[in-house]
């Protein structure tokens, strides 16, 4: 059995795991506060950023992240934006609605946030009696593979300045979209544009952990103290600091996602010879093509993918996603499959 399930079915890359092992009987200090792995990751983030003077927090998870984000940066009446595919509108269990926050979706065709649509939704909360648009919430790539190109987010960085509103990118697989064939994006851009976005390291090889990217200083205010209260701060905190340490010393987050794009290049090509149709127009390492059922019932014995849509009475989009480990032999068998 192959798995294209997702992105986090291993458990980290041998070097993590490697390092986590040489630092395991050295005491630390605890809460993300110590300076031998987490400052240095701190200041290699920074500096990969392009922004010394960024604040840079360490979380466990994408969840927690967009929850704790999204609650320290909104007064009670505000509100958040996003697409409604958007990951905190269907697949957080409410988790941003339970801190009091109302999420405001539109639908998009692609994925992604438009000017327009943030547009849309200013004008129709125009006034006290109903909730304020403060936040915009996008994810790169997004939740059906697409991507932003920096035209595209210098356009929402624009709308939102121009408005008062707080622009966050999820970038829990911005590995995937910086080593793209489409991207034309740097994280220095990513960080010029945004005033939070953050780094995914648990679809990216690492064991566990998120990188929080704080451009705006009204953001980080107090933000140790809402990770704490959201329980998003880890006693262990040096594991996530060795972890993104390791990740960003030598460029081996762009070379794990280097390696799942690379697949997903090669399993997109090879459907595209086979004439298979897709529901998205993604080129990063989550691909959706659009089977029978009976094709997905039969590719279902010898591999695991997740079920995306229903596009008529007897078709399907699948999801197939590729990670760092992927193997070319599970390429070349779901290929082989279909012949």
């Amino acid at each position: 059995m192959y798995s294209f399930t997702n992105d986090y079915s291993e458990g980290a890359h041998p070097q993590i795991l490697k390092a986590l092992m040489e630092t395991n009987l050295i005491q630390h200090t605890g809460y993300g506060m110590d300076e031998d792995h987490c400052g240095r990751a701190r200041d290699l983030i920074r500096k990969e950023t392009g922004r010394e003077n960024a604040a840079v927090h360490f979380l466990v998870g994408g969840t927690q992240v967009n929850l704790t984000v999204i609650a320290a940066a909104l007064r009670p009446h505000e509100a958040v934006i996003c697409a409604s595919t958007g990951h905190i509108n269907v697949h957080e269990t409410g988790a941003v609605e339970a801190t009091g926050h109302k999420v405001l979706s539109l639908p998009s065709p692609d994925g992604k946030v438009t000017p327009a649509m943030i547009q849309e939704i200013l004008d129709a909360h125009p006034d006290e009696h109903m909730v304020k648009p403060k936040m915009v919430y996008i994810s790169n790539t997004t939740e059906i593979g697409t991507q932003y190109t920096k035209a595209e987010l210098e356009a929402l960085s624009r709308i939102c300045r121009a408005n008062g509103l707080f622009l966050f990118l999820d970038g829990a697989r911005l590995g995937a979209a910086l080593t793209s064939s489409a991207n034309d994006l740097t994280m220095a851009d990513i960080a010029s544009l945004t005033d939070v976005f953050y780094i995914g390291g648990t679809k990216n090889g690492a064991l566990f952990g998120e990188a929080v990217v704080i451009m705006n200083p009204v953001l980080d205010e107090d933000f140790r103290y809402m990770i704490k209260q959201r329980g998003g701060m880890l006693a262990k905190g040096w594991l996530l600091g060795i972890q993104f340490e390791t990740l960003f010393t030598d460029g081996l987050f762009y070379e794990m996602a280097s390696h799942a794009t690379a697949m997903a290049d090669k399993l997109r090509k090879g459907l595209e010879k086979k004439g298979v149709s897709f529901y998205s127009r993604s080129v990063s390492n989550q691909l959706f093509p659009i089977f029978s059922d009976e094709t997905i019932a039969r590719l279902s014995k010898d591999f695991s993918f997740n079920i995306q849509a229903r596009m008529d009475e007897s078709h399907q989009a699948i999801r197939l996603v590729t990670s760092w480990a992927t193997k070319e032999e599970a390429v070349d068998a779901i290929l082989a499959a279909l012949d």
